[in-house]
C-alpha cells in the first residue's frame, strides 16, 4: 500500500524533470569536425556579418517573426528602413534587429532552424572553438584559391585571416557551395568563380544604433573576442537567461508592450528577388525596387 502511494509522488518528481526550465540543461559539446560543417556555410562571410549572424542565433524564437518583417519590408533601405525598425518598437533582441537589413541571411537562417539552433547553441557553448573553426575553414577556402581580395572584399593574409568589405558602407553577402569551396578543386576547375559577391546591402549611419559602421562589429581574432555595437559580446551558456548587451539607442518593450499598428505597406518578395539573394546574384532589373541592394 506504501509503494501504491509513492506513485504520484514519483510520477510528480518525473514530470518536474520533464518541465524544467530549458536553462538549466547541460551545455552540448561539439568536436571540432562539427564544428567546421555547422560554420561552413557563413564562414566566408565578411567578418561583421559572421558575428552578428553568430550572435543572433542565440536567439531563434526570434528569428522565424524577423524574417518574415524583414522579407515584408524589404522595399525599404537606409534611413527609411532604420525608421521603420524604430516605429514598428520591434520586440526582438537587437542582434536580431541588426540583421533585418539583409533578408537574404534571415531567410537563410529561418529556412533551416535546425541548424540556427545548432550554431547558436555552440556559439554560447564553445564561441572559442567556433571562432577557431570560421579560422580553419577560410584557411582552408584560401590554400584553395577559392577566398582572395577582389573588387568586394579585402582578404588578410594571416596570422588571422580577416574579411572586410571594400566599402565599409556596402556588405557583400557572398554565395558560394561548402562541398566545394573547402575541397582541392578538380581539373580545369575555374576557382575564381565559386564564390559570388552580386548581392550585398547598402550599411550606414542609418544602422548604427544596431552597431553598424565604425568597426562596431567585429571579432578580435587573437583575443577570441566578439564585440558587437563596440562592447564585448558576453552571452554564453550560463547566463544565456539573463544577460543583456548594451544597445543603449534601441528602445526595448517590456512584457505586455501592445506594438502599434504597422504603418508601412507589406510587400513580400517575389521568387526572383529571393532567389537572386540566395544565389548570390544582382537583383533582377524588372522586379528591383528598393535601391542598392
Amino acid at each position: 500500500m506504501e509503494s501504491m502511494r509513492s506513485i504520484p509522488a514519483a510520477m510528480a518528481i518525473l514530470a518536474g524533470m520533464v518541465t524544467a526550465p530549458a536553462f538549466a540543461q547541460a551545455p552540448p559539446s561539439f568536436a571540432p569536425g562539427q564544428l567546421d560543417q555547422l560554420v561552413a556555410r557563413i564562414a566566408l562571410y565578411p567578418d561583421a556579418l559572421v558575428a552578428q549572424t553568430l550572435a543572433a542565433a542565440t536567439y531563434p524564437s526570434d528569428l522565424p517573426p524577423a524574417a518574415q518583417w524583414a522579407d515584408q519590408h524589404h522595399y525599404l533601405t537606409g534611413q527609411a528602413l532604420a525608421d521603420a525598425i524604430r516605429a514598428d518598437q520591434l520586440p526582438w533582441d537587437p542582434s536580431v534587429q541588426a540583421l533585418l537589413p539583409f533578408p537574404s541571411v534571415l531567410d537563410m537562417m529561418n529556412s533551416d532552424m535546425n541548424w540556427t539552433n545548432q550554431v547558436g547553441n555552440a556559439f554560447l557553448a564553445q564561441q572559442q572553438d567556433v571562432m577557431d573553426a570560421v579560422q580553419r575553414q577560410r584557411a582552408v577556402a584560401q590554400r584553395y584559391g577559392y577566398l582572395r581580395s577582389n573588387g568586394q572584399i579585402v582578404v588578410s593574409g594571416g596570422p588571422y585571416i580577416t574579411i572586410m568589405p571594400v566599402d565599409p558602407g556596402f556588405i557583400v553577402v557572398p554565395y558560394y557551395d561548402p562541398a566545394v569551396v573547402f575541397f582541392a578543386p578538380g581539373p580545369g576547375f575555374v576557382v575564381g568563380g565559386a564564390i559570388r559577391f552580386g548581392f550585398g546591402v547598402s550599411i550606414g549611419g542609418f544602422f548604427a544604433p544596431w552597431g553598424w559602421g565604425g568597426g562596431g562589429i567585429r571579432f578580435d581574432w587573437g583575443a577570441h573576442a566578439v564585440f558587437l555595437n563596440n562592447a564585448r559580446w558576453g552571452r554564453t551558456w550560463g547566463n544565456r537567461a539573463t544577460y543583456v548587451h548594451p544597445y543603449a539607442a534601441i528602445r526595448r518593450p517590456g512584457p505586455g508592450f501592445a506594438r502599434p499598428a504597422e504603418g508601412h505597406a507589406l510587400q513580400p518578395r517575389s521568387e526572383p528577388e529571393r532567389n537572386a539573394a540566395r544565389q548570390g546574384r544582382p537583383m533582377p532589373r524588372e522586379v528591383h525596387r528598393g535601391g542598392r541592394r
